[in-house]
């Protein structure tokens, strides 16, 4: 028998299935791929930037197929879900939640020399707070944890100067008014007491700019350190400062479980 005609054994030959991934919506897969918001992603439809096969695209209702379908964006092809990357990060203090800094002060991409795929913050840290950040492409689960609509827990252990009274973590617990509006009920815990300074833990389900230090500022108890330890169903663990690591695969699951994804 000619080898270029022999029919692959067994073990070679690919795994067929029957079930079809059904179409999706343009603007949604490249949110989930980490290209653009929803949003975002709509304006670069509308501007002729997103072929699929080759053909431009600028009707919003268009769906594909990202298993069968070569989409690109401005000539770049759209990556799959096996390109998703998911990296936990303890941001130190003196380094900004940003890609690249004007200014040139350090920034979360320079901690992570060895991770090459393009990640993006998942909301930010400010400059003088530590703890954890969550980087990722994956577009679709970043929108839904930074969006007030699904309420997801974020944690912070806090060291104040001063001692607080029932009546400043009732406030805290209650709701205070800073920029912006009032807080949503908070959780609140007295951690420890020692010199005049005060340590709480925090958590809150909004994502408002310095919305821990505002609230503390407002009930006289100005903050002198801050440290995120939990988003969500993720902890910061014992992961030292400076320090990274790729998210398993058990906590993806629960990251995109907890947000309906």
């Amino acid at each position: 028998m000619n080898p270029a005609t022999t029919p692959p054994s067994p073990r070679s030959r690919p795994k067929l299935t029957n079930q079809a991934s059904p179409p999706v919506r343009l603007q949604k897969l490249l949110s989930q791929a980490g290209v653009s918001s929803r949003r975002a992603a709509e304006q670069l439809i509308r501007a002729g930037k997103v072929r699929i096969n080759g053909r431009t695209v600028t009707e919003l209702g268009t769906k594909a197929d990202p298993r069968t379908d070569r989409i690109t964006v401005s000539g770049r092809a759209l990556p799959t879900s096996a390109e998703l990357h998911y990296v936990l990060l303890n941001k130190p203090v003196g380094v900004v939640t940003t890609l690249a800094d004007p200014e040139g002060r350090p920034t979360v991409r320079d901690l992570l020399h060895d991770v090459r795929a393009r990640v993006f913050p998942v909301g930010r840290l400010d400059y003088h707070s530590a703890g954890l950040l969550l980087l990722t492409n994956d577009g679709e689960l970043a929108l839904r944890l930074t969006h007030p609509r699904y309420g997801i827990a974020k944690t912070y252990r806090v060291k104040i100067k001063g001692l607080p009274d029932d009546a400043a973590l009732t406030r805290l617990r209650e709701g205070v008014r800073i920029e912006g509006g009032r807080t949503a009920p908070a959780d609140v815990r007295l951690l420890e007491v020692r010199d005049r300074k005060a340590r709480l833990e925090i958590t809150v389900r909004e994502g408002r700019r310095r919305e821990i230090r505002q609230m503390c500022e407002r009930v006289g108890l100005p903050v002198e350190k801050l440290v995120r330890i939990q988003l969500g169903p993720l902890s910061l663990g014992k992961l030292p400062p400076g320090a990274h690591r790729h998210l398993t695969l058990k906590e993806i699951a629960s990251l995109r479980a907890a947000v309906g994804l």
